[in-house]
């Protein structure tokens, strides 16, 4: 045993091969991601003010770590089946749909507003929603706020709850069936693009209308947590697919074939970005409004 234990592990680490390193980096990325997390729920758990809303959060947050496991997951079985990556991109984009159903829960909460006990606040009823195109194909360009538009709304955002496990489990089911030609895959990717991107614009119409009620809790900084995730996910995997055609990514820079190493940069990329949205999420979910020091009085009395 050297007498400068940093020395051998500094030779440790430069006698390793690249996929050694890569997957300790990942775990070391995985950790972190755990611990900010950890550390933010834990806040909330000893300021356990307001369940309905501590609940949707840690809901939410959780989205980040989940990310970074099942990208590690991926790592460790890089050589997996096209079976097998879908199965994990499902489990993510499942709890996707999740996190934005429970985040305009919260939007919800924030205005005291119980569709399920018709109560809806009279200083917002009447406001009128404008919707763009091309929603302004299909529905009025101007609605009133009623309990109905409100309840439309949300369904909007449960659609995709609902429809991102049905899909899953369909593409699963065919593709170990081998019944999974080119003309179904697209099927699937556009028909969860609508659903996505309906539930979404739910979110975005909302956040304009009540712009000014929102603003004390944040809403922009929860949603750019939540539509960050998504969009690098899904922007970085089209964009590793771009390279990989155009023949950037080929097949004899790694051990690898060109699927996966595609899989292994995308899952790497993941974990990294996981890291900084868990620290991210440490401002937008905040555990200050349910602590009751000075300054939050007025919203722990709002939600007694």
């Amino acid at each position: 045993m050297s007498a400068f234990p940093e020395m051998d592990f500094l030779k440790m680490l430069l006698t390793m091969d690249a996929g050694t390193l890569t997957l300790l980096g990942a775990a070391c990325g995985v950790m972190l991601s755990l611990h900010f997390t950890v550390q933010l729920i834990s806040q909330h758990l000893f300021y356990w003010k307001n369940p309905k809303e501590q609940q949707a959060i840690i809901i939410i947050i959780l989205m980040a770590p989940l990310y970074a496991v099942d990208s590690f997951i991926g790592l460790l079985a890089i050589e997996g089946s096209t079976t097998f990556f879908t199965f994990l991109h499902s489990i993510k984009e499942c709890y996707e749909a999740l996190v934005i159903a429970k985040f305009m829960a919260l939007m919800y909460s924030y205005l005291n507003i119980s569709l399920s006990k018709n109560i809806v606040p009279n200083e917002i009823k009447g406001r009128e929603i404008h919707h763009s195109f091309p929603m302004s194909l299909f529905l009025p360009r101007k609605i009133r706020l009623e309990h109905h538009t409100l309840q439309l709304l949300k369904y909007w955002t449960w659609q995709f709850v609902v429809i991102r496990p049905v899909c899953s489990i369909l593409m699963i089911t065919l593709q170990l069936l081998g019944l999974y030609p080119g003309w179904v895959s697209w099927t699937f990717t556009i028909i969860l693009n609508i659903s996505v991107s309906m539930a979404l614009y739910a979110l975005v119409n909302f956040y304009h209308v009540f712009a000014k009620e929102l603003a004390p809790h944040k809403p922009l900084s929860k949603f750019m947590c939540i539509k960050g995730i998504v969009f690098f996910c899904f922007w970085q995997g089209v964009a590793l697919d771009a390279l990989a055609a155009a023949g950037v990514i080929r097949s004899h820079h790694f051990w690898l074939d060109v699927e996966h190493i595609q899989e292994a940069i995308q899952n790497v990329l993941v974990i990294i970005e996981m890291v900084l949205f868990s620290v991210f999420q440490q401002y937008a979910f905040h555990v200050s409004p349910y602590t009751g020091i000075a300054g939050n009085a007025q919203h722990d009395k709002k939600n007694d």
